[in-house]
């Protein structure tokens, strides 16, 4: 199996008014791997 990144993300940041959702997220997913984003309801998780 390849195992190059197909996501690769970087010092993302995404704010709702005032409120701070992820603060400079840096990560990447390799083919074949399973990410799970886990967090309390109104998080932001959707976006």
């Amino acid at each position: 199996m390849n195992n190059h990144a197909i996501l690769q993300i970087e010092g993302v940041t995404k704010r709702f008014g005032g409120l701070v959702a992820v603060n400079q997220v840096s990560f990447e997913i390799r083919e074949g791997e399973i990410l799970g984003l886990i967090g309390p309801n109104g998080a932001g998780k959707t976006t």
